[in-house]
């Protein structure tokens, strides 16, 4: 009891844990796992993640995206995203998506996480924060995949592409584009310096 407590004592509300993060305070981590999870302390998230639930005064809160996943890839280096995160860009997309994109250098596939799903995704590269740039160039790289009117949308895409800062979109194009997407956008863009040309 006394060594249960002990690893206690060093658990965190709000965070997220990996069985091996726990060895380094218990030399019996399978039996005192199954302890904490039978008396609430910890909840088990998927395959060897843990989480230590916050009390608020709703009851308790989830595990933070950020967390759970820096948890289960075991990287910091990774992007949280939505399909959701294009309706900002005003180009038409209205549908909205219960599933979050995680672009990484690890994982690739579906995966529930604490009842919820994470579409883990392998890229090369990948920004470490999102923008307005990226997120055009990411919309038009998975149009196939939206529940979207895809004329519409690719009319409103090219109206956004030229009111956009060209160089950053550039950029972005060049870094994270397909193939298709990267040729969608220098023509877009090359048109527009030839009419500013002319």
């Amino acid at each position: 009891m006394k060594t249960l407590n002990s690893l206690k004592s060093h658990l965190k509300p709000g965070q997220v844990y990996r069985r091996a993060d726990l060895e380094q305070w218990s030399k019996a981590v399978d039996r005192h796992l199954r302890q904490l999870l039978d008396d609430g302390t910890l909840e088990k998230l998927s395959q060897g993640v843990y989480h230590y639930p916050k009390q608020s005064t709703f009851g308790e809160t989830p595990p933070e995206d950020e967390k759970l996943v820096r948890t289960f890839l075991k990287d910091d280096r990774f992007l949280l995203t939505s399909p959701n995160a294009y309706n900002a860009l005003g180009v038409g997309t209205t549908q909205l998506y219960n599933e979050r994109v995680v672009y990484n250098h690890k994982r690739h596939g579906r995966f529930k996480l604490g009842g919820r799903t994470f579409n883990f995704r392998m890229k090369p590269f990948f920004p470490k924060a999102l923008s307005a740039e990226f997120l055009l160039v990411d919309l038009v790289n998975n149009l196939d995949t939206l529940a979207e009117d895809r004329h519409a949308v690719m009319d409103k895409v090219k109206k956004k592409a030229l009111s956009m800062d060209q160089k950053k979109l550039r950029h972005a194009a060049k870094e994270y584009a397909g193939a298709r997407t990267r040729k969608f956008f220098d023509n877009v863009l090359n048109d527009s310096t030839l009419a500013h040309a002319a």
